[in-house]
Order: structure tokens, then C-alpha cells, then sequence
């Protein structure tokens, strides 16, 4: 078994299920792959290395337990005994798991970069000082995946925790844990070196359970029969590892974290624009080959070419944007990652183009829907935006789109579509089953999800000129829902 051979899963934004799931069979040759709302489990042998390489997840786990819910009673006592029995079934399972996990973290030797950032307090706010500008971005995003992954499960009752409040979903009780080895005499089932592990765990629950249990008893619980069963000693702030548990009314998962921050979070994107996840989702969609020419008219600080370049270097990437200010962040933003040689700036307004009509094999933009950047009262102009777009595209090229609740039902419009305007016509399920099967999702994998069977949506979307709709994907941006719209170019703009 190589190093990183075992079970795992991996958190994803709502609608990014079908994208990451595609993603493990492809860079990992995954097998045993099924997903759920929020989640993808699959088995794999890939080492660390490779594991990290992953685009559309957002924290990758060892995969400890998955079982169906907990039973529900009034009896805390028998509930807390069930839960318990999450971490003391197949004691050699968990040995197992933690062997892989010592693995990945080289913790005898303490080469490993994750472990090394646990050692040191100091080395950590020293690391925690560098990029101020940035950080207020990416806290923030990284609070919003904590807030996608309480909205994946419908009708769950968790709170996003603010930075000084972490006891809501962690068990960071003041109260030291007893060692039951100490009150009762028990020796815990572990060697001497297991003994000088270190652990805390993360409880989260909603749904039924949480009506009757906190998740910060759940976690005490769980503490405690990991220190008999094991031996480790608890530490709440520099733990060598921590114990994930997940409990709500779909499932109950058990998991370790393999790296201490985001697999979202790029090391090489200096200020944060569009969530990484999806430009990466949305980039992957547009078939970029070698000797490409890539455009994004409305590129922002870039990130979609940043996802695109590191994925797909062989490709040549320009970026259009009127505001200055968005083109010097861009340009920061490529000059960090070392893609200068890759992608080309320049000032234009996506309504018209300095560029000759047919000379792109792609053209992938954020219709801008922010705060500070969007399109309100120009919202008239998406017709004539479209088909600038059109124009530089080559025949058999594609266009791929991201738009707002509002900018989806304007494209309906536009499109003359046959379906209901509302917002919520793709629903979660329907937009995860349409992602599933454009993305030719093999049967291992949930196709159907929410009850909601497999249905292009896109098919009965009329044509926009010579662009032929070719997907609609519904995916989560945290604070609000968008739409990913792909299109693919027949003929000539002007020549259906």
C-alpha cells in the first residue's frame, strides 16, 4: 500500500459535489467514489503530494467512520454510548488509519510542513503576520466554507462560529479532560509511543441530535473513550492531531484532517477574488488544450485565469478589465504565482473588444455581481456583453459564465427560455444531477440526489446567435447561490 493508501473524503461547496468527484477519478484514480451534500468519499493510493493537488474541495479527511445516523431518544445516556462507540469499534482500524496519517505528517521526524506549523507558537503568528492586506479575504472565505458546509445539509441548525467563540463547534472546554487510565486503573489499549500523541476534537451537529446533545458534550464524550481507547492526552490549542465528527439527521463521519489549512486556499493567489473552487470548476468546463487561447473580457484580479494557467499551462491566457485598480491587483496577483510569461493584461471595456473577432478557443468570465463591482441598472447591456463575447470566439469554442440569481433570470430572457424564471428552478439536486451528467459521473457516484432524477436542463434552452447553451450548474458562493452557464460557438456570429 503506498503512503496515502486509504478512505477518504473531502468537503465541497453545494454544487461543487459533481466537479470534485470528477476530479478525484481523474488526478487521484479514485475508485469507491460516492458523494453527498457537502461531501465526496472515495478510496485512493495517491500519495500526499498528489492529494494536495486537489482543485475543487475545500478539507480533505481520513476517513474514519460513516455510518447512518444516530438513533434519536430521550435517553442522553444510551445516545452518548452510541456515539462513543463511533471511535472504540475496530480498534485496529483506527491504528491502521493513524499509521497512514503519520505517514502523510512524517510525525516521528517532524519534517512535515503542517506538523512543523503545529510546533511553534511563535513560528505560527509569525506566519499569521505576513499578507495583512490579504488576510481579511481569506479569513473570510474560509469562514464562508465553514458556512457551506452548515447550509449543505438541509435544515441544519449550525451556527458559523466567529474566531473567538471556536467552543460552538469544538470541544475547547476549559475544564481539562480526565484520564480514565488515572480514576479507574484501566491501562489504555496503546503503546508507548502512541501514548505521546495529542489530540482535541471537533464536534458538529445538527438537526434532531442536536436538539438533545450540545456538540461540546458530544466532543467531551468522544475525548474521553479516545483517551481510554487510546492513551492520548489532550491539547486543545497545538494538538499533534484532531478528531472530526460530523452528526446531523443524513449521517454520522468521523474524520482526521489531513493538512491544518484549506486545500482552497492557494498558496499562490496574493489577493483573494472569486472563490478558487469554482473558478477552477469554471475553467475546467471551458476543454482547454494545449496552444489555446484563453480570454476572461471581465477578469477582476484574475483568479480564473490563475485556476486556469496552473492547471492547464500549455494554454495562453489574456485578461481584459476597465477599472485600474482590478488590473494592478491582477497583475500582482500573476506576478506572485510566476505567470507572467503566461497571461496578458490590458485595459478594455468587455463591451468592446480591441481584438480581432474569432480569435479565441475560449472565453471564461464572473459577470461582476459584488459589492463593489456589478451590474445594476447596465443590466440591459448583458445582450450586447454576449455578444462581444461571441464575436472574438472561435468556431467550436466555448463560452463559460458566471451569473447572479438576478443575471440568471436575464439570461432566461435573453434566451428565451421555455422554463420558469424563478431563481429557484434549478434546485440543489436538479443542478447537482445536470452537473453529473454532463460530467459523465459514473454510477458509483450519487446521480440522483434529493430524489431528484438526472435532466439536462440545458436542453431546452434556445440558441443566443451562433452560441448553443451547453450546461447550467447551480453552485454556492457561501453568502449567496450563482449559476455556471457554458455555451459552445456552431458558426459564424451572424450565420446560425
Amino acid at each position: 500500500m503506498a503512503a496515502g493508501g486509504g478512505r477518504y473524503f473531502c468537503t465541497a461547496g453545494r454544487g461543487m459535489e459533481p466537479f470534485l468527484a470528477r476530479e478525484v477519478r481523474a488526478r487521484l484514480g479514485a475508485t469507491e467514489v460516492d458523494y453527498i451534500t457537502g461531501k465526496v468519499f472515495f478510496s485512493t493510493e495517491a500519495e500526499p503530494g498528489e492529494l494536495r493537488k486537489l482543485k475543487s474541495g475545500e478539507r480533505l479527511f481520513l476517513l474514519l467512520k460513516k455510518r447512518t445516523p444516530l438513533t434519536v431518544s430521550r435517553n442522553k445516556g444510551k445516545m452518548l454510548q452510541e456515539i462513543k462507540s463511533l471511535v472504540t469499534e475496530e480498534p485496529k482500524y483506527w491504528l491502521d488509519v493513524i499509521s497512514i496519517w503519520r505517514n502523510f505528517h512524517g510525525h516521528e521526524e517532524k519534517k512535515d510542513d503542517v506538523s512543523q506549523e503545529n510546533q511553534l507558537p511563535l513560528k505560527r503568528k509569525s506566519e499569521e503576520e505576513t499578507n495583512i492586506a490579504t488576510k481579511r479575504q481569506k479569513t473570510e472565505q474560509v469562514r464562508e466554507t465553514v458556512s457551506e458546509e452548515c447550509q449543505a445539509g438541509a435544515g441544519e441548525g449550525c451556527v458559523v462560529p466567529e474566531r473567538k467563540s471556536d467552543q460552538d463547534c469544538r470541544t475547547e472546554s476549559e475544564t481539562p479532560l480526565e484520564d480514565p487510565s488515572e480514576s479507574s486503573g484501566e491501562k489504555p489499549i496503546a503503546n508507548s509511543e502512541q501514548l505521546n500523541f495529542s489530540f482535541r476534537v471537533s464536534c458538529r451537529c445538527s438537526g434532531a441530535i442536536a436538539k438533545i446533545l450540545p456538540s461540546q458534550e458530544i466532543g467531551r464524550a468522544v475525548g474521553v473513550a479516545l483517551m481510554k481507547q487510546c492513551g492520548w492526552r489532550v491539547d486543545l490549542r497545538y494538538p499533534d492531531l484532531e478528531i472530526f465528527v460530523h452528526l446531523n439527521d443524513i449521517h454520522s463521519v468521523v474524520g482526521i484532517p489531513l493538512f491544518r489549512l484549506p486545500l482552497a486556499n492557494r498558496e499562490y493567489i496574493k489577493t483573494a477574488g472569486l472563490r478558487s473552487t469554482v473558478a477552477w470548476a469554471m475553467a475546467s468546463l471551458a476543454e482547454i488544450s494545449a496552444g489555446a487561447s484563453v480570454l476572461d473580457p471581465m477578469c477582476g484580479l484574475g483568479t480564473i485565469l490563475l485556476e486556469a494557467a496552473k492547471e492547464w499551462p500549455e494554454a495562453c491566457y489574456w485578461g481584459a478589465d476597465i477599472s485600474d485598480s482590478q488590473l494592478e491587483g491582477a497583475d500582482v496577483n500573476i506576478r506572485t504565482a510566476g505567470l507572467m510569461d503566461k497571461i496578458e493584461l490590458l485595459k478594455a471595456s468587455v463591451k468592446a473588444l480591441p481584438l480581432p473577432s474569432e480569435s479565441f478557443d475560449a472565453v471564461i468570465s464572473d459577470i461582476p455581481f459584488g459589492k463593489k463591482f456589478k451590474i445594476t441598472k447596465d443590466i440591459q447591456l448583458l445582450p450586447d456583453i454576449l455578444q462581444e463575447m461571441e464575436r472574438v470566439l472561435r468556431v467550436g469554442g466555448t463560452i463559460v459564465l458566471l451569473l447572479s440569481q438576478d443575471l440568471h433570470k436575464r439570461m432566461d430572457g435573453i434566451t428565451k427560455c421555455a422554463e420558469n424564471d424563478s431563481p429557484n428552478a434549478i434546485s440543489d439536486g436538479a443542478s447537482e444531477t445536470a452537473t453529473a451528467k454532463a460530467l459523465n459521473v459514473d454510477g458509483n457516484s450519487s446521480s440522483s440526489v434529493n430524489g431528484v432524477e438526472e435532466s439536462c436542463l440545458s436542453s431546452q434552452r434556445a440558441h443566443f446567435g451562433s452560441l448553443v447553451p451547453d450546461g447550467i450548474y447551480g453552485v454556492s458562493l457561501g453568502k449567496t447561490d450563482a449559476f455556471i452557464y457554458k455555451y459552445r460557438k456552431i458558426s459564424t456570429a451572424g450565420n446560425r
